[in-house]
């Protein structure tokens, strides 16, 4: 019978992914590692990420897989990437999916903030302003400032029936809203501000939503 491979290598551009099984016994993840990092074919020195997969690891193990990929003196573990989400984290993503509406004009110098997605029916006026933990959508006029992903959601986006911010936040990105913004378009009608991969905020259209984000679909009727 063959013996089930626990250590699993994959050469990418960046160096190594050593992928960890997460259903054996931790002793026998660890003696296979140190076996597989001593293979005399590799050579040169490549960054490692390490994924843990399922498998919950205190500290102190992670160090020691660690210690054993540093066995050799090709290999550097960069990252350490894993799964497993502790129950603060979970909280926090819970939070963030529930859905909290605000009917009305949200005035001048009014702040209105919510712990995940925020849904204002109505015009947020210049020198009002809306903060979220998840995704803002605005059902009128967003005159004032937005803040989304308030608490490190760099995936949250802001949407309005007429896009006119002063400020749009996502995350820690901020961007001051000037008639000179290239990616503005003239008639700022139905319009959706995200964080683009190159770490800038683009402003789409509303319909292209639902393939910047195909995660905030969640409906499952329809035919």
């Amino acid at each position: 019978m063959t013996k089930k491979q626990l250590v699993y290598i994959k050469g990418t551009k960046d160096g190594l992914v050593l992928r960890l099984d997460d259903q054996c016994a931790y002793a026998e993840l660890v003696d296979e590692l140190k076996l597989k990092v001593s293979d005399e074919g590799i050579d040169g020195q490549a960054e490692v990420l390490l994924q843990l997969g399922n498998r919950y690891c205190s500290e102190e193990q992670i160090k020691e897989l660690i210690a054993s990929v540093h066995t050799s003196p090709h290999l550097r573990v960069s990252r350490v990437q894993s799964d497993v989400i502790s129950v603060e984290e979970s909280n926090r993503r819970i939070l963030e999916r529930q859905s909290e509406t605000y009917v009305g004009i949200v005035r001048s110098g009014q702040v209105v903030k919510a712990e995940g997605d925020l849904v204002v029916v109505g015009d947020v006026n210049p020198n009002g302003k809306i903060v979220a933990g998840g995704n803002i959508f605005v059902l009128g006029r967003l005159k004032g400032s937005a803040h989304a992903g308030a608490n490190g959601n760099k995936e949250a986006v802001i949407a309005a029936s007429w896009l006119e911010a002063t400020h749009i936040k996502i995350d820690e990105t901020l961007e001051t809203m000037t008639d000179e913004l290239t990616i503005l378009s003239e008639q700022p009608e139905m319009e959706c501000a995200y964080l683009h991969a190159n770490g800038f905020i683009a402003i789409d259209r509303l319909q292209e939503l639902r393939l910047l984000r195909p995660q905030l679909s969640t409906f499952k009727g329809g035919s």
